[in-house]
């Protein structure tokens, strides 16, 4: 029977929060966020020994998903549509120079976007994001798996959507950031 990799790291005290996958495993766990039949032509980001963002796998459809970072403890991966790589990249870029506080990182982008120096698709792209506690590699299993989803529709509002803008019980869709570059609808589905 075969240790999972995070129990197999912390005997060997090594903490698996920092420890970089290899490429396989993380092009395994990273696509598990996209809907199945999306998963393998899917672009894969993920991290070098260094703990570098690189691509792991070039992909064939219009997916780019993003492998669990290193130096977080809990698992989260995301896939979301290729048009919103730049925001996202921009994101992270923000965070690697510092930005640390998400409201900054947000109000630059919005302005990036508004400017027309950042582009951000005006057609409703989707992100699926899948957290966890851990993957176990012995059983291809997430540990305590929940998978939300957003669906970005740039400058929407809770009168051109009809939907709420606050969370709705029992999962429902709702609109964040109304009337924002980033403006998203939301769907967290119950947890089990």
């Amino acid at each position: 029977m075969t240790m999972p990799a995070f129990l197999l790291l912390s005997l060997l005290g090594q903490d698996p929060a920092t420890t970089v996958q290899p490429p396989d495993v993380q092009i395994v766990v990273a696509v598990l966020a996209a809907p199945e039949d999306r998963r393998a032509n899917a672009t894969v980001l993920g991290y070098d020994e260094k703990g570098t963002l690189v691509t792991l796998r070039k992909g064939t459809n219009d997916m780019v998903c993003l492998a669990d970072n290193p130096k977080v403890a809990a698992l989260s991966v995301a896939c979301y549509h290729k048009d919103l790589e730049p925001f996202m990249a921009r994101g992270r870029e923000l965070a690697t120079q510092g930005v640390t506080d998400e409201k900054v990182r947000s109000d630059t982008r919005w302005e990036e976007i508004k400017s027309g120096k950042l582009a951000m698709p005006r057609e409703p792209r989707t992100l699926y994001v899948l957290t966890g506690a851990s993957y176990d590699t012995a059983t291809g299993k997430v540990v305590d798996p929940y998978l939300r989803y957003v669906i970005y529709m740039p400058f929407a509002t809770a009168e051109t959507t009809g939907l709420s803008t606050k969370p709705v019980p029992g999962g429902g869709p709702w609109l964040m950031n109304a009337g924002t570059p980033s403006a998203h609808v939301m769907i967290n589905p119950p947890r089990k």
